[in-house]
């Protein structure tokens, strides 16, 4: 088991102890997360701790995450952007859409510059293939707010929420991958060509869907937990209100 536990941080070296755990049972050892610390500990294997930010009070707008709550999948999703250097020293964006409730991470595209429009396509695109949300989260950046983004998600149905300027806090579920992202991936990899980086982020969003543990979700994978919700019938599927209106809006 030694060698599957070091091979095992080798290849996820930002993974603690109880998500090796979790890989480890994957490979059918029966062990526990006790186990696994006194040979974590035994093999000299730590993950060094992210500086944690002072957790801020129960104030907030009407909007922040912590006041509308997301209560099943496609309740409410939320974006931001992530920016990033190339080797060359250009600076690139990635959009990043995530579902609240099941953590899934549905985009996270990477372009030189974004607009309104480009945000409309990915939304689009999502929209087809998975439903509407209720709600979308974000902040007030000038991508969001746009004419085109607000037209899209009106004729949608699409309720927007926007947190109060100044209070990224108030989008905590997609601030919580951001970090994620940047730790396990952009933190560790120097991107030579804006190609590079969609399809090594690409590569990562997949494995994390369907292979990394989730803590907020018992230590299931995000799809996982969402192939659950869809058998047990807690999901909903919510399809674009007006077509002719949006096929107006793109055309």
């Amino acid at each position: 088991m030694i060698k599957d536990l070091l091979e095992l941080h080798l290849k996820h070296p930002r993974y603690g102890y109880r998500r090796i755990t979790i890989k480890l049972r994957e490979r059918n050892w029966l062990i526990n997360f006790k186990r696994v610390y006194r040979l974590w500990c035994q093999e000299g294997l730590k993950v060094p701790r992210k500086q944690h930010k002072k957790r801020r009070g129960e104030g907030g707008s009407d909007n922040a995450c912590h006041r509308k709550r997301p209560e099943h999948m496609n309740h409410v999703w939320s974006y931001d952007f992530v920016t990033e250097r190339l080797e060359d020293g250009k600076r690139v964006k990635l959009l990043v859409v995530i579902d609240e409730f099941t953590r899934e991470c549905l985009a996270l595209d990477a372009g030189k510059h974004f607009k309104g429009d480009d945000v409309v396509e990915v939304l689009r695109y999502l929209f087809a293939v998975r439903g509407c949300p209720e709600h979308i989260r974000s902040d007030n950046g000038p991508e969001f707010v746009s004419q085109a983004v607000q037209k899209w998600l009106e004729v949608s149905g699409v309720d927007t929420l926007y947190v109060a300027p100044g209070s990224p806090w108030e989008n905590g579920y997609v601030e919580s991958f951001n970090s994620k992202l940047r730790d396990e991936l952009l933190n560790r990899e120097l991107f030579l060509h804006i190609d590079e980086l969609r399809y090594v982020a690409d590569r990562w969003r997949m494995d994390y869907n369907h292979y990394r543990p989730h803590s907020s979700l018992n230590y299931m994978a995000p799809a996982a937990f969402a192939t659950q919700c869809l058998e047990q019938g807690s999901a909903t599927l919510r399809l674009p209100q007006d077509r002719e209106n949006m096929c107006d809006i793109l055309s």
